[in-house]
């Protein structure tokens, strides 16, 4: 088993069982008389146009940028989508400043097919030590219908912890999966958690 994939299991809801795929069509038709079910269609927005996405690139989610806003700042950008955007991002760390109170907001785009059940998972260590599990359920999102259509998830509040023992570096990796247990993106990256900015 490769390392930390044990820490980015997914939780599983007992009893429950992914249902059985469709094409976007299918579930056009799906029911047309279902009045629940329509607006459930129509609240995933599966009726508005074309799916995006080149049909020779199997990927569904593309996760574009994941971003710490904190109030008062500039928010700190991690663009996943650039060529090369992963290597040596856990050699850069930034710096969150201890106390403070920020959110991640997470932008992807979906393509070809229905996705079902996104999820954020994230693993904190320091010094080897696992200090944090984080678990986001981000939903499920029908596939955009134009390029510069895109979804943007922001997470809960968090506050960084402060004091001297928790000053210091810090190392993550992030995974974003799905229902299927199909991993769209994982990473690693690093953060700092300093006395001030």
């Amino acid at each position: 088993m490769p390392e930390h994939e044990d820490d980015l299991t997914a939780t599983k809801t007992e009893g429950f069982k992914v249902g059985e795929k469709k094409t976007i069509n299918e579930y056009a038709e799906l029911d047309k008389d279902d009045e629940a079910l329509n607006r459930w269609k129509a609240s995933l927005g599966l009726n508005s146009g074309t799916p995006i996405g080149d049909p020779s690139d199997p990927r569904k989610c593309i996760i574009k940028s994941l971003a710490l806003e904190v109030e008062g700042r500039s928010d700190v950008v991690i663009d996943l989508s650039a060529p090369g955007a992963l290597e040596g991002l856990k050699d850069q760390p930034f710096k969150i400043k201890e106390g403070s109170t920020f959110h991640i907001k997470v932008v992807f785009q979906v393509h070809h097919e229905v996705l079902s059940g996104l999820k954020y998972l994230q693993v904190v260590k320091r010094k080897g030590v696992r200090v944090s599990k984080d678990e986001e359920m981000l939903g499920s999102y029908a596939p955009n219908t134009t390029d510069k259509q895109v979804y943007e998830k922001k997470f809960a509040a968090e506050e960084a912890p402060s004091g001297m023992l928790y000053r210091g570096h810090y190392n993550a990796i992030s995974k974003f999966i799905d229902d299927d247990d199909h991993t769209h993106l994982q990473f690693e990256w690093s953060f700092d958690i300093a006395k001030d900015w």
